[in-house]
Order: C-alpha cells, then sequence, then structure tokens
C-alpha cells in the first residue's frame, strides 16, 4: 500500500466516522434530539450526551452543587475527563436554559 493509498482510505474513514455519526468519545455510533440543560439536569439526563458516563455525569453535578450555575458551556472544561474536543462535541447538545429535551435516537 502507497503512502498515497492510506492517506486516501484514512480521509475516506474519517468522512465516514463523520457522516455516520460515530462519538469521538465514545467511539459508539451517537444520535441525539434536542438538548440537555446542564443547569438543570439529572445525571441521568446528562448521560444521554455523548461521552458522558455515570462518573463525568456526577462530576458535572458536583461541579454544579459547588459552583453554582454554569454561566457558559465552556465552563464544562473545569470537569475533569472533558477537554477542548469533548466539549466541541457536547456543545450541540447542551443548552444553559429551558428544559431538557434529550433523547437518544
Amino acid at each position: 500500500m502507497t503512502h498515497g493509498t492510506r492517506r486516501a482510505g484514512a480521509t475516506a474513514l474519517a468522512l465516514a466516522l463523520l457522516l455516520g455519526g460515530v462519538s469521538a468519545l465514545g467511539g459508539e455510533a451517537f444520535r441525539l434530539a434536542g438538548t440537555v440543560n446542564i443547569n438543570t439536569a439529572t445525571p441521568d439526563q446528562l448521560e444521554l450526551l455523548p461521552g458522558i458516563g455515570s462518573a463525568r455525569a456526577r462530576a458535572v453535578v458536583e461541579l454544579r452543587e459547588l459552583r453554582g450555575r454554569f454561566e457558559q458551556v465552556d465552563d464544562l472544561l473545569a470537569v475533569q475527563g472533558i477537554g477542548a474536543t469533548g466539549l466541541e462535541e457536547l456543545r450541540a447538545y447542551v443548552t444553559l436554559q429551558g428544559k431538557t429535551t434529550a433523547k437518544r435516537n
């Protein structure tokens, strides 16, 4: 396999992952309809988000209880295990106001 062939294959794989809804955080296909209000969501609701398991969901709630409401989505960077890449993946699914409407598809 030549370098050009490998690069084309890697590009095709990356495109397929993006179009297929594969989460960079979880590795599984991810589809979510609606949003999660990070200021009011329960741990179970937070777990609907890509890359958020039970430990991170608890960490989000604990941080919220310690510091008060999140003022901006970027405040999630203070949660251990959520970095810049993960935050960008979460951004489309989180809100600071209103009801949590998220449902997995």
